[in-house]
């Protein structure tokens, strides 16, 4: 699949992107319905990638005139959908405007926010009219029967465009750090080490199939339909008992903790739960085994270190984590993954090393090269890179953050951003979550007096909105583009729709989100966890700046136990040939994402053991349409269901939330 792509597919990807975008914030926080744009694979772009791809098809065979869409103008399309579409909810939108009011319509006088926190927040970086953040919060007096016009009419736009342009600045600085740092690592994953994208697999079958006359032979191979009739089979039977109880179901959770005791050697799993997701045995199928068996195999082993501390006598209290700010900290054992990210971005960069040796050769002067992943020379991207690093500092240093602690947290940022971009990519995580947050390994090596307390509100803030939540992250998509960029000739054409969409999709959700706030009200809406995250966020900030604290022996002991089991991990995966275990493995053995999908991938990985083991690359070749059928019926079904329930006004859940 190489060749040009035409600029349909940009119009016709910008166009459903932002209609994804427009269409998510009211779908997922007032309807509660189904989620669009969940995860690196979500839902809405597939929905409307295999719809349009069997339209263009037809087209093809009844007419048999030139297609209207290309398989490379629907990956095109696709993909700029999923780059996008994670802005709109929790990628971005989700939490943006809670985070930057919660210090002021949540203020008591027990938790001591008007005193301690509100003096520390520039006016410039949130709304100043008491009334706009009361009405965003409570909603516009009938606003639920003005029409859209009315309502965005009535926004109090004056409060809200001085902080949009700040911290629009911020994000959009983001994001273009983001599009340099993977132009920069993309003809090093790509070309050199020709990492797998197991989420883009079955997208680019469909597409070749489609572009050599075949998509009637792909969907009917007896293994698709065999994934396929059993998904639809699955969530119907489902989905029926949801909406009509006496419907018997098929049980997808199994609650395996009961079977384990509370104390003793295998304590750590008295809550374990068993899913079964079809599309996520699908996606651990198609990813390399080693990969996927280290990560069942991590999560398990990580739930029995829980029990040999507890049989040991280590019963180490959830308290000795200080404060923290990770989205899933609540053990000190889980702070391994503070080392273990460190190190592991040392190893990305070490076998990047003679890749990275060209980029500042280019930089510098030397001959331009360019890869076949890659959307912009080396030496654009490089001082993008640099000139961009230094904008956001000085962004920070403007808002009163001391320059070291703007650095230094920015780069820890990034590197966390960056190894988890690779595990998702490399590993087919459609969902992840990260355990330890950035800010909490700059506290682990510096301690919490390092910030000062303007540093610690504003990065805190910062954190928030883009880098402590990556179920729907901006990088691992453009990461997933840059292989998609491999096979287009006009790459110019590729990069001008990612700018487009990216600054479009910002505008747009905002503009959405504020609407459905305004017109319901966020105490009307599904944003529960939100405001109790964001809260939590500030809640730590005023702990840290009343009580700042060394860094706890505890976390310290656990992190480095977690830098030596990395670097223990790399040199044997480096060094040794059957090495079976893969060092992204441990890196999400605390995750939550990996509580839901560990089965999934335990099912996937003994699935694809026993076809190449018993069958050979031959059976492999035959028996991928099975799981390419369960990710299709997955998604297919999830997009109906979505759409029911858009009219029965609840929905059942196909995929994880």
């Amino acid at each position: 699949m190489h060749g040009k792509i035409r600029k349909r597919a940009i119009l016709l990807g910008t166009f459903f992107g932002l209609l994804i975008c427009a269409f998510t914030p009211f779908n997922n926080t007032y309807l509660n319905a189904t989620p669009l744009a969940g995860g690196h694979f979500p839902l809405a772009p597939f929905f409307i990638l295999a719809w349009l791809t069997a339209i263009c098809a037809l087209h093809r065979k009844v007419l048999r005139s030139h297609p209207l869409l290309t398989g490379l103008d629907l990956m095109t399309m696709w993909i700029l959908m999923v780059i996008v579409s994670g802005i709109s909810y929790t990628g971005l939108a989700r939490t943006f405007f809670i985070n930057l009011t919660a210090p002021f319509h949540f203020a008591t006088i027990g938790n001591k926010w008007k005193e301690v926190l509100q003096p520390l927040l520039p006016e410039s970086l949130h709304p100043t009219d008491p009334k706009a953040v009361e009405q965003l919060y409570n909603g516009i007096k009938g606003g639920p029967f003005m029409d859209n016009l009315e309502i965005f009419n009535s926004i109090p736009w004056g409060s809200w465009i001085t902080p949009l342009m700040w911290w629009g600045a911020f994000i959009l600085l983001c994001y273009f750090m983001m599009l340099c740092l993977t132009n920069i690592f993309s003809r090093q994953w790509v070309e050199n080490e020709r990492l797998n994208f197991p989420l883009l697999q079955l997208p680019r079958f469909m597409e070749e199939a489609m572009d050599q006359g075949l998509y009637g032979s792909f969907l009917g191979n007896k293994f698709f339909l065999i994934g396929l009739i059993f998904c639809i089979c699955l969530h119907l039977i489902n989905g029926l008992h949801f909406y009509i109880p006496s419907v018997p179901e098929v049980p997808t959770l199994i609650l395996a903790g009961k079977y384990f005791a509370k104390t003793g050697l295998f304590s750590g799993f008295h809550k374990l739960k068993i899913y079964f997701y079809p599309a996520f045995v699908g996606f651990a199928f198609l990813a390399s085994r080693q990969i996927s068996f280290s990560f069942w195999f991590f999560f398990l082993l990580g739930g029995l270190f829980y029990g040999i501390l507890s049989a040991s006598g280590l019963n180490i209290p959830a308290s000795a984590l200080g404060v923290t700010f990770g989205p899933t900290l609540t053990r000190p054992e889980e702070t391994q993954m503070i080392g273990a990210y460190l190190v592991f971005f040392v190893f990305i960069i070490w076998l990047a090393r003679q890749h990275l040796k060209q980029v500042i050769k280019e930089a510098f002067g030397a001959d331009s090269t360019r890869g076949e992943a890659e959307w912009m020379s080396l030496r654009f991207s490089f001082w993008g890179l640099a000139v961009s690093g230094l904008l956001l500092t000085a962004w920070c240093v403007y808002f009163g953050i001391p320059l070291l602690v703007a650095v230094v947290v920015l780069l820890a940022f990034f590197v966390f951003t960056l190894v988890a971009s690779k595990a998702i990519c490399q590993g087919g995580i459609a969902y992840f979550t990260l355990t330890a947050a950035p800010i909490d390994c700059v506290t682990t090596i510096f301690g919490s007096k390092f910030f000062g307390s303007v540093g610690i509100a504003i990065t805190a803030m910062c954190q928030k909105i883009l880098f402590v939540d990556l179920r729907e992250s901006l990088m691992p998509s453009l990461v997933h583009g840059s292989k998609i960029n491999e096979w287009i000739r006009n790459k110019r054409l590729f990069l001008l729709g990612i700018t487009i969409i990216l600054l479009l999709g910002v505008i747009v959700s905002f503009g959405a989100m504020l609407m459905v706030c305004y017109k319901y009200g966020i105490r009307e809406l599904q944003l529960d966890w939100a405001t109790r995250t964001s809260m939590n966020v500030y809640d730590n900030v005023v702990r840290i700046i009343q009580e700042p604290a060394a860094t706890s022996h505890w976390v310290t002991t656990f992190a480095t136990v977690g830098a030596m089991v990395m670097f223990v991990l790399i040199l044997a995966y480096n060094r040794l040939p059957w090495w079976p275990l893969h060092p992204i493995g441990y890196l999400t053995a605390y995750s939550s994402a990996m509580k839901i999908l560990w089965f999934s991938f335990f099912l996937g990985w003994i699935c694809n053991q026993l076809t190449l083991r018993y069958g050979g690359v031959g059976l492999f070749k035959r028996v991928r349409y099975l799981f390419f059928g369960l990710i299709m019926g997955d998604f297919l079904m999830g997009g109906a269901w979505a759409l029911y329930g858009l009219y029965a006004g609840q929905s059942y859940q196909v995929l994880p939330g």
